[in-house]
């Protein structure tokens, strides 16, 4: 429970900030966790490489920290790693990966490696499960901490899970999707998961809309 409620309280600060509120962190005398992230991405990875803050960090094979270029105008964010993310350290390269890379580079029409891609939760839940309320509030400061050193302008949040844990707007993707939610520093674009599409192909002329508002995006003030 001292690890949701404290993961939660991180969930709420970095609300405020976003909102901005400024904030001195408390100095954490129980462990060495609380320390501050790194203002740099290599460092950050090497923290998200070693951290066992959850059950995730016992049952990974490879944390998956995201890929793409540092500077990128547009990033893609997840659900969590998969069987052969787990194996492989790198985001989306399964099925579902060789999906989205069809729509960034067919759709978008910019190459993959100029954007970035990266997952709520750095390590694969069991069975690919949706990550639990502790995992992906513990894990969310990285992620947050990412997007505040890549500084994209547009992100895409592919699914329910990605977009809940990055509004914590609980309303269904179906509902949200496609819509232009201006959160301050960037743009956010909600949108069906490549694994969904994957089962509902019927979903994708629906998504391929989204793409083209997202180019459009992209394409302002260029």
């Amino acid at each position: 429970m001292n690890r949701l409620y404290n993961a939660l309280q991180l969930k709420r600060l970095y609300q405020l900030k976003q909102l901005g509120f400024d904030y001195v962190p408390l100095v954490e005398k129980r462990s060495g966790a609380s320390k501050a992230l790194p203002n740099d991405l290599e460092r950050l990875e090497k923290m998200v490489s070693e951290c066992m803050l959850c059950a995730l960090g016992k049952t990974r094979t490879k944390a998956v920290f995201g890929e793409g270029d540092p500077h990128a105008s547009l990033m893609f964010v997840g659900e969590g790693p998969g069987a052969q993310e787990d194996m492989s350290g790198r985001p989306f390269v399964g099925r579902a990966g060789e999906l989205l890379t069809k729509m960034i580079e067919n759709a978008i029409e910019v190459p993959r490696q100029s954007v970035y891609i990266a997952n709520i939760v750095k390590c694969r839940p069991p069975n690919n499960r949706v990550p639990t309320p502790e995992e992906a509030y513990t894990c969310l400061p990285y992620l947050m901490k990412q997007i505040e050193l890549i500084a994209p302008r547009v992100i895409v949040a592919l699914g329910a899970t990605a977009y809940h844990y990055l509004t914590g707007d609980k309303s269904g993707i179906t509902k949200v999707r496609g819509e232009v939610i201006d959160r301050g520093d960037y743009l956010l674009v909600p949108t069906y998961h490549p694994s969904y599409l994957l089962r509902n192909p019927s979903a994708k002329k629906e998504v391929y809309q989204d793409l083209l508002k997202i180019k459009r995006l992209l394409c302002e003030n260029c």
